[in-house]
């Protein structure tokens, strides 16, 4: 698997454009607590199955989250979308994690990936979508886009799927509103404000949550703290990223914060015209203390 290295000051980022157009490290260099990953790093394993699933951070094109039973309305129309994930009775996560991407750029601190999807398996409809990643000594900005090649509209959402290193101090703090209930495929059920347990303006600790939920009313900014570390990360998403999926297992050491288009299952209720793009941007800057 061939590594796209970028290097800015002591920040360093691995992209794996054959595995899912992903990021396999970000990491700050040097020695001490003030040094590690800021994003779990993807084993090797994980980068020799040529997808994205077990990096770092993959992009979720043209949905996020589930579809249940691949059956997706759009107006009147009703799309099947087949399976496309391991154990999972949902086709999930969209095509881009699965498929290699092409480099159409980069320097020593930026690059550009491209998928172009035919629409002959996976997803039914064609399209390009773009991932853009520029590093700078304070952190990354990943800009994504899809652009619709149909001479027609249809449905179209994105989304970021990084995993962030947890430990028992981890701390997450974000502004929500509302909540979609989930059943035990993580199907969405109701949407509820927000309960006191899953409130996270003042900030909490992650680990123990156990949750797989999607957000609402999310202003776009969110921060996560490694205490121990001495170490904080902002994330910063545009106004196509309103939407927050918060997944928190039990037992591992890991949790991810997921900028998102739409809520889990609603893709069917996005529309993109012929010809048209959506796109945003999603950053990372690290501080220290």
């Amino acid at each position: 698997m061939q590594l796209l290295s970028l290097q800015a000051g002591r920040l360093l980022v691995d992209l794996a454009p054959e595995a899912g157009g992903s990021i396999a490290r970000f990491v700050v260099l040097g020695d001490g607590n003030k040094a590690g990953d800021a994003l779990r790093p993807a084993t090797e394993a994980a980068l020799a199955s040529g997808t994205g699933k077990d990096s770092a951070c993959y992009p979720l094109v043209p949905f996020s989250n589930r579809i249940a039973n691949g059956r997706l309305l759009f107006g009147d129309e009703q799309i099947h979308v087949p399976l496309n994930w391991p154990g999972v009775p949902h086709p999930m996560h969209g095509d881009g994690w699965s498929q290699p991407w092409t480099v159409a750029g980069r320097d020593a601190r930026s690059a550009e990936l491209v998928y172009k999807h035919d629409g002959r398996s996976g997803w039914p409809f064609r399209y390009r979508a773009r991932q853009t990643f520029v590093l700078d000594e304070t952190g990354l900005v990943a800009g994504m886009s899809i652009e619709n090649l149909e001479d027609r509209d249809v449905p179209a959402g994105l989304g970021l799927h990084p995993y962030f290193p947890c430990d028992a101090e981890t701390e997450l703090t974000c502004r929500l509103r509302g909540v979609w209930e989930t059943d035990a495929e993580v199907l969405p059920l109701n949407h509820v404000p927000v309960p006191p347990a899953w409130d996270f303006s003042q900030g909490r600790r992650v680990e123990g949550l156990g949750l797989d939920h999607c957000f609402d009313g999310w202003d776009g900014r969110a921060t996560i703290a490694w205490p121990r570390r001495g170490m904080r990360l902002e994330l910063s998403a545009t106004e196509a990223f309103r939407h927050l999926v918060i997944y928190v297992p039990d037992g591992q050491t890991f949790f991810c914060v997921e900028p998102v288009s739409h809520a889990n299952g609603a893709v069917g209720s996005t529309r993109l015209a012929a010809g048209a793009t959506l796109a945003g941007e999603i950053a990372f800057r690290l501080s220290f203390s």
